[in-house]
């Protein structure tokens, strides 16, 4: 053999033990505690070759000897190892404080996702399809992972006992907070939906009834809010009577709504895997909705919090809608940092006599930082008295829900809250209840009701329970209560028990005038305004404003009975809820009553949202038998 021809044979082997692929596996951990790290991305350099790291962490790429590796997470700094050769390389990332810039990792996915297994616990199979552009590397990656998971149901819901009723001999005065939620509603649909029969603790009767709007009267002269009620007999219960107390709020038009200054939260920790694409959906919508005088900025946390997009003109929506689907999930989910972080962005941002809010999309499943409801409580009020700031809360996911954490968010930081179960309600609460959902005209509202002994024994307020306030609260205006937006209407429910149509629960009183606080002589003693069942009060604030305003209106007794629609459908509504709870107070309730009366109080739903009611009762009720 020539000399020539033996260097070429040598330079060969060469080239081919370079090139040869290398197996290089791993585990990837977080330095802060040393847990396993799931969902970091790990890229071979300049090549379209990436895997992500599995449950426990680790990973198994194939590469070259002087390939370069890159390790990436959102929220984490990038780590970068050389290839030397086949073995092992353990990576522990370090969270990364600084704001970030640039997404991590853009791209498209696509999930396959199948259960094999049905009950309380159950094993998944995900086969994922991805393509990522690694940072400080242009090339798109791609790869196929099969997972396998086990799933437990660790959805969380506040425990509350149901209110009871009340002799108005004893307690004459009834408080509370208004809201507009109608969250419950919409994860209980959820639920129906998919064969699954809800847990009482997840059902608010108040948000059954408050998800539909009413057509009450309108606002006249400066008042933001007009008051409506009615009252008949109880569907559930006909020896008691209904009354329902109906709030509508100013509507203002899009055009003329206040510039607005938006702050996205978003959560992007692992657990928000399967639900950010109907998140980021969602989030696209309302930033159509952006005039070119609003503001949108995004602000993302899983391990640690940081500024994916700057306050940026609604002018650019181009450049907000590609931040949004640039995001990707993974990692633990330290939510009260993105809190402050949102916060403190949206501060910086504010705009005088604008709407400053922002709107938190998340399952409420924080582990990391503040996590528990008292933290979660007193960092969210703190945060609101400092900034100015309201709060919107979209609540997304299934199996790993934490709706007590997004209750008590909305509830201390002057805000609303919905729950996200497909894109026509994102569509409904985002888009065709866009001023009612980002635009709040009265702050701090607050509802009390004096009841005449001389025609009510006792009553019982439906729904509410989370909202009740004591009777000195209604005149405090450092008690915080609900917010009404724009157009909004709100609902209320006494189920009253009037004088003398049963025996009384407790004995007469020996003292009774003296025990009855706040009420007129002249009604105990049948005077001139016996012939009055009760009085309503509703104290509310400005946006910007810290004193309140209050104005109230008597309630006459009339003989008739209720025929309207909204009377039937808000009390089809309430029966429905307490008939899922298992409510002692439900009464003769029964699913059938439930969808006979709805279809008596259908009127006029273009939306088709009561029409949707009654087969979700129907479904309800066949699931019962």
């Amino acid at each position: 053999m020539s000399v020539a021809l033996c260097a070429l044979c040598i330079g060969t082997i060469a080239i081919a033990a370079a090139s040869a692929d290398l197996a290089v596996t791993g585990r990837v951990t977080d330095s802060t505690d040393g847990l396993p790290f799931a969902g970091v991305a790990v890229a071979v350099k300049n090549t379209k070759t990436g895997v992500v790291t599995d449950a426990e962490g680790r990973y198994s790429i194939s590469a070259k000897k002087g390939d370069v590796l890159i390790y990436s997470y959102l929220g984490f700094k990038t780590e970068n190892r050389t290839v030397k050769a086949a073995g092992v390389i353990d990576v522990a990332l370090q969270p990364d404080d600084l704001q970030i810039d640039d997404v991590v990792v853009t791209g498209s996915r696509s999930i396959i996702y199948k259960k094999v297994k049905t009950g309380a616990l159950a094993t998944a199979e995900a086969s994922i399809q991805e393509e990522y552009a690694a940072p400080d590397n242009n090339a798109v990656m791609s790869f196929t992972m099969p997972v396998v998971r086990e799933e437990k149901n660790t959805e969380e819901y506040n425990s509350f006992r149901e209110n009871r009723f009340i002799s108005v001999a004893r307690e004459p005065l009834s408080t509370f907070a208004l809201e507009v939620d109608g969250a419950s509603y919409s994860n209980v649909r959820r639920m129906i939906s998919a064969g699954q029969m809800p847990p009482r603790d997840a059902v608010r009767v108040e948000e059954f009834v408050n998800y539909h709007s009413y057509n009450y009267p309108k606002p006249t002269g400066d008042r933001p809010l007009a008051v409506d009620y009615e009252i008949g007999p109880c569907p559930w219960n006909g020896s008691h009577q209904l009354v329902r107390i109906g709030i509508k709020a100013r509507e203002i038009p899009s055009d003329k709504l206040p510039k607005a200054n938006f702050v996205f939260l978003i959560d992007v920790s692992g657990s928000m895997y399967s639900a950010l694409p109907l998140v980021k959906a969602s989030i696209k919508l309302l930033v159509n909705n952006l005039r070119d005088e609003d503001r949108a900025a995004i602000v993302v946390y899983a391990g640690a919090a940081g500024l994916v997009l700057p306050s940026t003109s609604g002018s650019d929506k181009q450049k907000i809608r590609e931040a949004v689907d640039n995001l990707s999930a993974g990692g633990s989910t330290a939510g009260g940092a993105g809190i402050r972080l949102a916060y403190q962005v949206a501060h910086q941002n504010l705009i005088k006599d604008g709407n400053n809010r922002v709107i938190l999309a998340t399952d409420g499943d924080f582990n990391v930082g503040v996590s528990s409801n008292a933290g979660l409580e007193e960092l969210i009020e703190r945060e609101r008295k400092e900034a100015g700031v309201f709060l919107t809360v979209l609540g997304y996911g299934m199996g790993n829900y934490k709706d007590s954490k997004m209750q008590t968010l909305a509830e201390k930081g002057n805000g609303n809250y919905a729950y996200i179960d497909n894109m026509q309600e994102a569509n409904r609460f985002l888009v065709r209840e866009f001023g009612g959902t980002v635009c709040t005209v009265a702050k701090d509202v607050k509802l009390q009701v004096e009841f005449n002994p001389a025609q009510v024994e006792s009553y019982r307020l439906v729904g509410y329970e989370s909202r009740l306030l004591r009777s000195e609260d209604f005149n405090d205006d450092t008690k915080d209560a609900g917010e009404i937006g724009a157009g909004n209407s709100v609902t209320a429910l006494y189920e009253i028990v009037p004088t003398g149509s049963e025996k009384p629960s407790v004995d007469p009183l020996r003292y009774r005038q003296q025990s009855v606080p706040g009420v007129a002589e002249a009604a105990i003693a049948g005077g001139t305004v016996s012939n009055e069942l009760m009085n309503i009060k509703i104290r509310y604030k400005a946006p910007d404003a810290d004193v309140s305003s209050k104005f109230e209106i008597p309630v006459v007794w009339r003989e008739k009975e209720c025929d309207s629609d909204d009377f039937r459908f808000a009390a089809a509504a309430a029966m429905f809820a307490q008939l899922l709870r298992e409510s002692d107070s439900k009464g003769d309730a029964t699913y059938g009553r439930v969808v006979e009366l709805a279809r008596l109080g259908l009127g006029d739903d273009p939306n088709g949202y009561r029409r949707e009611f009654i087969r979700l009762a129907e479904t309800a009720g066949g699931m019962q038998k």
